[in-house]
């Protein structure tokens, strides 16, 4: 029998700040280990957190993102507990005033997930278990976060796989995190559970700490297809943590969970509440970019969705199309070319306004496809432009009907048998004439025109 999966996702963001949460420490993923580690931080006697207002202001760009209900009134609460990776013994966090709620995100297929809530906190401090033995790391204590925590709202490993993409892309579009899954920049926790009753949560189940986009749809569809098998034969769903074995491509037990545990928050007593000024509120908002939806909408205007999903996908891309396109009016062709020419050899090595340029000579017939590859090889990292490109290495495409008309005359007279081969039905006949159109200009031939022509006469003879 199927199952009804439902799904949710919380998501850890660190941000891209120059300092922490709550004091002037740096933010360095590359430093040696304990480099960074400030004071405050660690909660020595005396000192005091203050709010860094790049995350908050990061933070705001996210809900502004998401369509979220924005809080004004900045709080933070006291989250306890005692853990190696707390120094302070308990995280500043969000618990009863996120920053944000109710939002929305559009998916790839036009799907809308529910956020629940986003709210700010400080990270912990990184383990390394080796053994008997464990190494602490306090350089992330106190990087700034946000957690996202979507609706369960979720009810496939592809739908959250393409949840967890579509929202790395926002962020990195507002300039808030690298993104970078396989270094801890985002960490994603799935709750998952499953039931043949509509409207009836099953068990939930947690995985934690998924690193990449393919590991979240991995470890949701083995985790789907166990619990599946557990209920058909008979057992019972066990509410617990799990993480995913990347070697065993499957979902491994880590603790049992009894309850909900009780970490006593209260209001943090060292943070005064804040009340933002909508005047902040409003400067946030107006320096905030297009978004991948909009562009995605703009693009579609003109040229077709898979190459405008594509170039959105793409922020480098997408930024290099939109320069060339102060030049030209050839919209999918642009596209096109960016796509398939430019990207793989890099954006910074071409000026945007020589490929429109580029471009349009090849809209319009005045350079073959191959004189196109090699004009956009005499432009990487070049001052030249088109023109003088073209002129220095003679790089004209011959469209005259006159000129080519007189080339393929000169081939049937040299080869007559060509004309036999064709009424006789055999296709090399053509490909030789265009052989040696080619080869008479110097590959500077219209192909097309070459071939209408062509094609025309031996059909005369």
């Amino acid at each position: 029998m199927a199952y009804l999966v439902t799904i949710g996702i919380e998501i850890h963001v660190e941000l891209k700040t120059k300092s922490k949460m709550f004091s002037p420490g740096r933010v360095d993923f590359d430093a040696d280990p304990n480099l960074n580690v400030n004071e405050i931080d660690l909660a020595l006697p005396g000192t005091l957190p203050s709010i860094n207002k790049e995350a908050v202001k990061m933070a705001l760009k996210v809900c502004f993102g998401l369509n979220m209900d924005v809080d004004p009134l900045l709080k933070f609460d006291r989250k306890n507990y005692f853990y190696s990776d707390l120094p302070k013994g308990f995280q500043i966090t969000q618990q009863f005033h996120p920053i944000g709620s109710k939002g929305k995100l559009v998916l790839s297929d036009n799907s809308v997930v529910g956020i629940t809530r986003l709210h700010m906190e400080e990270d912990t401090a990184k383990q390394l278990h080796l053994g008997d033995e464990t190494l602490i790391d306090f350089n992330r204590a106190g990087v700034p976060l946000i957690e996202i925590v979507s609706e369960p709202e979720i009810h496939s490993g592809k739908q959250a796989a393409d949840y967890v993409s579509t929202l790395r892309q926002l962020l990195l579009y507002l300039g808030v995190t690298d993104g970078k899954m396989e270094e801890g920049s985002m960490r994603c926790d799935v709750n998952i559970s499953i039931s043949k009753e509509e409207g009836v949560f099953g068990t939930k189940v947690e995985i934690k700490n998924l690193n990449s986009i393919a590991n979240v749809q991995k470890a949701i569809d083995y985790e789907i297809k166990r619990q599946e098998e557990v209920l058909e034969a008979g057992g019972e769903i066990v509410q617990e943590t799990r993480r995913f074995d990347e070697p065993s491509q499957t979902t491994v037990s880590m603790r049992k969970k009894e309850g909900a545990v009780d970490y006593r928050y209260f209001p943090e007593p060292n943070i005064v509440p804040i009340r933002l000024a909508q005047d902040f509120l409003d400067s946030v908002k107006d320096s905030m970019i297009e978004l991948p939806q909009e562009r995605l909408d703009r693009y579609k205007k003109n040229i077709s969705e898979d190459d405008a999903r594509i170039l959105v996908a793409n922020m480098e891309a997408g930024d290099f199309f939109d320069k060339v396109m102060e030049d030209s009016k050839n919209y999918q062709e642009v596209a096109n070319f960016v796509i398939t020419n430019v990207t793989p050899l890099g954006f910074d090595v071409f000026k945007p306004k020589e490929i429109a340029s580029l471009v349009d000579h090849l809209k319009a017939g005045k350079l073959s496809s191959k004189q196109g590859k090699q004009v956009l090889k005499y432009l990487e990292n070049s001052d030249a432009t088109v023109e003088e490109i073209i002129k220095d290495h003679g790089l004209v495409q011959v469209s005259d009907d006159g000129k080519i008309l007189e080339i393929i005359e000169k081939i049937l007279a040299d080869n007559p048998q060509v004309i036999v081969d064709y009424k006789n039905g055999k296709d090399n006949s053509i490909k030789f004439v265009m052989g040696q159109v080619m080869k008479a200009t110097r590959g500077q031939a219209n192909p097309a025109k070459a071939m209408e022509l062509a094609t025309k006469i031996l059909k005369s003879k």
